[in-house]
């Protein structure tokens, strides 16, 4: 039988794959990507390019000008509207996401609608570029066995039927809500598996002249014969139409294509022409797995969470994953970091799936007060009398625009974006509270906090501005210090005889950055001989907000710390041989 080797095979080759297959070649680690599907999606999925999962594509190397040109234009995708149907009445709308130059105050790269199957080229793109990563689809992931030194996978090549085996290091099942890798560990989920079933409807339409006026990224139609939601990827050509449906009573392959494109045209409301390109259903949980690690195979993207889509959250929270994970293997392949580093994964991430699944349920639960409001139920001509009866009343139309006013949270989500925070793991609490918005869903309070991603901060180095995250290492730690932090960088100094002596970078105020603008000294919460310990995937590790009495053992301690290594272990790397890998 052949065999491949590899550092780490990764199961899927959906966009959270694919960002850890990037992710590991900058690392110099080499992947492997097996997917069962015959290339990427050609179908509208997820559209939401949240701002931290594009400061991670930022951090991969992506071409960032290629990402902005796929989106949504801005001033297409920015509202949501709560309509009777899509030609009809305006009953609301609301502001989509925070994706206007302003928000350049606390991230260089704002909020993008990139729907899934125009983003997963590009990162195959990308992936492709690179050396140590490759990239096999018709590949079908059949099972596992694992030792004290690697992995062995078997994987079955759907174009032929041959079977082929698969020696790795380490695994990430990257395959999906479904996953068989998941399953096949025997994990489980927790949280409801069946929230609603829904039909989708991939359309192929030009309807600008019929939105005129009033573009948008998403429009709930409220007409009860075709309660749904249509998603505008690209007015001009590409839509998808969301009803529910009911399994219990209808049959998905009932649902033919006259079926759908009578449903569409309802929900439409006027005469307009529509190509029919895809079909499928799917069913709405909001589950976490109780495990994201067995042994050297760890869960990412869908097979450890899947939210409903209210918020955006799914992909997001998925490519958010792999920069959290694809460090600490790296630190444990060439930095002799303990395998125990590997644990704080979950123990990091999983409470931020826990937060994102909740959110995105409550999004879905609050909008049933629009329906509440209008007086929709499942008795389809009962529900249009009510809510035409609720409409021409002053006091229930008011009512129901409460009620969408109320959704404000689910289309305005900064707060978690690029507020969330660990508070155990890799990282040294310094005793402070998590800083406290308002509203946490929508508002962001920058911090440096250990355990927060590091501010964002226009600065200058090297003769350009540029943001402060460009300038954290992705293959070491960034010891950031104020203008008088000369001690620090000698304590910096001071390790260059442990094997960690090259794996820690120095930026100091004045030297190798420039705040001319005073941004990062507004964000940065430490005084002129404070001091940052930034992690590769820019989130902060450890921080001093003034000299401490020993800067030396300060920092030792909080590299020790943040490989989950002890006091004694880092002082015996002093006179240690150095490892190759």
């Amino acid at each position: 039988m052949k065999r491949a080797e590899v550092d780490v095979l990764v199961v899927g080759a959906g966009p959270v794959g694919l960002m850890a297959s990037l992710l590991l070649a900058r690392r110099g680690m080499r992947s492997l990507v097996v997917e069962r599907r015959d290339g990427p999606h050609r179908a509208p999925q997820a559209h939401v390019i949240n701002p931290r999962t594009l400061e991670i594509c930022r951090m991969a190397g992506m071409d960032m000008d290629a990402l902005r040109a796929a989106a949504t234009p801005r001033e297409d995708g920015s509202r949501v509207r709560f309509m009777t149907t899509l030609a009809g009445e305006e009953l609301g709308s609301l502001e989509y996401e925070r994706q206007g130059d302003e928000n350049l105050e606390y991230t260089p790269t704002p909020l993008l609608n990139l729907p899934q199957h125009l983003f997963e080229p590009i990162l195959l793109g990308n992936v492709h570029a690179e050396a140590l990563a490759r990239v096999e689809y018709h590949r079908q992931w059949q099972a596992l066995e694992q030792d004290d030194e690697g992995v062995t996978s078997l994987i079955e090549n759907l174009e032929d039927g041959t079977t082929h085996e698969v020696r790795s290091r380490y695994v990430l099942a990257a395959d999906g809500a479904g996953s068989r890798v998941r399953k096949s560990l025997g994990i489980e989920m927790d949280g409801p598996a069946e929230i609603q079933s829904f039909q989708m409807v991939h359309l192929r339409a030009a309807l600008r002249d019929l939105v005129g006026d009033r573009p948008a990224i998403i429009y709930w139609i409220l007409e009860p014969s075709a309660t749904g939601t249509f998603v505008a990827h690209d007015i001009d050509g590409t839509w998808v139409f969301m009803r529910p449906y009911d399994p219990s009573t209808e049959s998905a392959e009932n649902l033919d294509e006259e079926a759908c494109a009578a449903v569409v045209r309802r929900a439409i409301g006027a005469h307009a022409d529509f190509e029919i390109r895809d079909i499928g259903t799917w069913t709405m949980t909001a589950q976490v797995a109780q495990r994201y690690r067995v042994g050297r195979v760890f869960l990412v993207g869908d097979s450890a969470h899947r939210f409903p889509p209210a918020g955006g959250m799914g992909m997001n929270t998925g490519i958010q994953d792999a920069p959290n994970l694809v460090w600490k293997l790296a630190a444990v392949d060439s930095w002799n970091a303990p395998p125990t580093l590997l644990d704080t994964y979950q123990a990091e991430r999983q409470p931020i799936a826990h937060s994102n699944s909740e959110q995105s349920l409550t999004n879905v639960v609050n909008l049933l007060e629009v329906f509440e409001a209008l007086g929709l139920d499942a008795d389809e001509e009962a529900s249009k009398v009510r809510m035409t009866d609720r409409l021409a009343d002053p006091e229930s139309r008011a009512r129901v625009e409460t009620a969408i006013e109320n959704q404000r949270d689910h289309f305005d989500m900064l707060g978690l974006q690029l507020g969330f925070h660990y508070e155990t793991g890799a990282l040294t609490p310094d005793g402070t509270p998590a800083p406290v918005a308002i509203n946490p869903v929508g508002d962001f309070v920058p911090s440096s906090r250990p355990g927060s991603r590091v501010p964002h901060a226009w600065v200058r180095a090297e003769g350009r501005r540029v943001s402060l995250l460009d300038l954290i290492a992705y293959d070491a730690f960034t010891l950031i210090t104020g203008s008088d932090g000369d001690a620090w960088r000698a304590a910096a100094d001071g390790l260059a005889a442990t094997r960690l002596g090259s794996h820690v970078r120095c930026l100091t105020s004045g030297r190798e950055l420039e705040d001319p603008e005073g941004h990062w000294a507004a964000v940065s919460g430490i005084a002129n001989d404070g001091a940052l310990l930034v992690r590769p995937d820019q989130h902060v590790a450890w921080r001093s907000r003034s000299m401490a009495a020993d800067p030396a053992a300060e920092l030792e301690c909080a590299i020790a710390h943040g490989l989950m290594r002890t006091h004694r272990a880092l002082s015996h790397d002093r006179h240690a041989p150095r490892a190759g890998r």
